[in-house]
């Protein structure tokens, strides 16, 4: 054998021997089904969220604020009613708007909200009877038909800033039976006209608040 054919054969063999390696790596790599096995990474190559296994990180979409219950869904089931800048005089048992022009509707989770945190607020029970919610007043009488200028209209007035101590700004609730109830709106309505900014018209009511497991 030449030299020019010894170096021959030797350049072969260097240029085969990464590959016999290669080879041999990937047979190490697969199962005994000849599947290829996937090594996963060192724990120090994994993305830690500090999220408990098979919960999501906070800030991800499945952190989120979960869906609307069930009670606040009644609560703002909308019959197709408009709402009314006038004091409404049919039947006070029926389906009623989801809005009340110059007030904002509330729900019990919002209602709630107020009582933790302590903001001074007023609530007026507009149903009466034996199903009041805690610390409300009694004012079934505000939600009588009329006018913006009637008798009633000044006696509410004179209440309300009495129990609101004078503010105008504080945050008055109104609420009744459930959302098929219009004498909590009629209240509400009287009051955004006699001047008071901060109207609440809680329309889920009594049946709502009972229905969240409040007493």
């Amino acid at each position: 054998m030449t030299r020019l054919t010894a170096r021959k054969l030797l350049m072969r063999a260097i240029c085969v021997l990464p590959l016999l390696a290669l080879v041999s790596t990937n047979s190490a790599a697969q199962d005994r089904f000849g599947r290829r096995v996937t090594t996963p990474p060192p724990d120090s190559q994994r993305v830690r969220s500090g999220a408990a296994p098979g919960n999501a990180a906070p800030g991800t979409a499945a952190s989120k604020s979960a869906p609307v219950d069930k009670n606040t869904q009644l609560e703002r089931e909308d019959f197709g009613v408009a709402p009314t800048r006038t004091l409404y005089n049919g039947s006070m048992h029926g389906p009623t708007p989801t809005s009340i022009p110059g007030g904002q509707v509330v729900t019990t989770t919002g209602v709630l909200d107020l009582q933790r945190r302590q903001i001074p607020h007023v609530l007026v029970d507009v149903l009466g009877g034996p199903d009041a919610l805690p610390n409300a007043i009694s004012g079934a009488w505000m939600s009588q038909p009329g006018s913006f200028t009637d008798e009633v209209q000044s006696r509410v007035a004179a209440m309300l800033s009495q129990a609101a101590q004078g503010r105008k700004d504080t945050p008055l609730v109104f609420y009744c039976l459930s959302p098929q109830c219009w004498m909590s709106y009629n209240a509400a309505l009287r009051a955004i006209n006699a001047g008071f900014t901060n109207v609440l018209w809680y329309r889920g009511g009594v049946e709502a608040w009972r229905r969240s497991g409040q007493r």
